[in-house]
């Protein structure tokens, strides 16, 4: 019995991706020196992010720049490359984890700020650090089906509340290391924005085919990394994510195999950027080509669900046409996703 979704789509193309990268940079010494009492009270060794992740600094957005704005930035750019009108948009997913309320969407903000037809769905799409690319395959599957023509994908996160609440909860004299080690993907995060536009193959034969999503859910270890309201913070078993998180991308690239999908000669892999332990732990266990997998997370951290396509757009004037791009990502809940693009 089959246990990955298989989606392939035969009409949908990525015509254009593009992202917009917060100006301010945080180090990973700000973060140390915010907690430098209970690193000593605890024993800790400075330098702790940027050793064991491999983080040395992230973004933010400066003062009074919305993550918002961010997104809309990221659309605007995407739209124009794209070369089409805002009229012949015909639905707009917001993939970010980040949002100020539970009622509108996020969606509904940015249609309304660049000013989308009435006509264009609007809605989210949440799925942890995965939500963009779901949103990819949820877009291409209706251009297929002919219900759309061309649909615009965002994310704008903004981790900085949750940074405030783990520095809140660390800097309690009462914290132990046990409590550094829950909050630390919290200080891993960083923020930025992306935003791509997918349309029909046979309008954009030069654009880059969406040849289809392997997906598969892990949904039993749903408790090992929750983010709730700001004031609470985001709790990470780190290990326990990483050992089910690469147990369940291991058995979904297993099942692909056998089901036709090959893998084996990509020219780019795009991951979602979590940490060195991460990326080391992945390449280890589908046996990857480390030399493929561009890496952003030193410098940009873990931007959730925007982190994918970030990269993906960081690197795109890299690529040629006919190169084969495999997108491969894990979230939370756990979930993972493998999306193959030819350029």
């Amino acid at each position: 019995m089959t246990r990955n979704s298989d989606i392939r789509h035969a009409n949908a193309s990525l015509i254009s991706i593009a992202n917009e990268i917060p100006s301010k940079v945080v180090p990973s010494s700000y973060f140390e020196d915010e907690l430098s009492d209970t690193y000593k009270r605890l024993g800790l060794p400075k330098g702790l992010l940027e050793r064991l992740a491999g983080i040395k600094e992230r973004r933010a957005w400066p003062e009074g720049m919305h993550f918002e704005n961010g997104a809309v930035a990221a659309a605007e750019k995407a739209i124009a490359r794209a070369g089409i009108d805002k009229d012949q948009i015909g639905l707009i997913i917001n993939a970010s984890v980040t949002r100020d309320n539970l009622e509108p969407a996020v969606a509904v903000g940015i249609h309304d700020r660049l000013g989308l037809p009435r006509h264009a769905l609007d809605f989210d799409i949440t799925n942890a650090c995965l939500g963009f690319v779901n949103a990819i395959t949820v877009a291409s599957s209706m251009i297929d089906a002919g219900a759309i023509k061309y649909a615009l994908i965002v994310s704008g996160e903004d981790p900085s509340p949750w940074h405030r609440t783990a520095l809140r909860i660390l800097n309690n004299p009462e914290t132990t290391r046990d409590d550094v080690l829950a909050q630390f993907a919290s200080l891993t995060l960083g923020s930025g924005a992306a935003a791509a536009i997918i349309g029909p193959t046979d309008l954009h034969p030069d654009a880059h085919k969406i040849v289809g999503t392997v997906s598969r859910a892990g949904t039993e270890h749903r408790d090992l990394c929750i983010g709730g309201e700001a004031d609470q913070g985001m709790n990470t078993d780190a290990a326990g994510l990483l050992k089910h998180g690469l147990q369940l991308v291991a058995e979904a690239w297993k099942e692909a195999q056998e089901n036709g999908w090959d893998w084996s000669n990509m020219d780019s892999i795009v991951t979602h950027q979590v940490s060195n332990a991460h990326t080391n732990a992945i390449i280890e266990a589908v046996d990857l080509d480390r030399s493929k997998l561009p890496l952003t997370f030193p410098v940009w951290g873990n931007v959730a669900s925007a982190a994918l396509p970030m990269t993906l757009a960081e690197e795109a004037a890299g690529y040629s046409k006919g190169d084969r791009i495999l997108c491969l990502g894990v979230g939370s809940g756990l979930n993972t996703a493998l999306m193959e693009i030819i350029w």
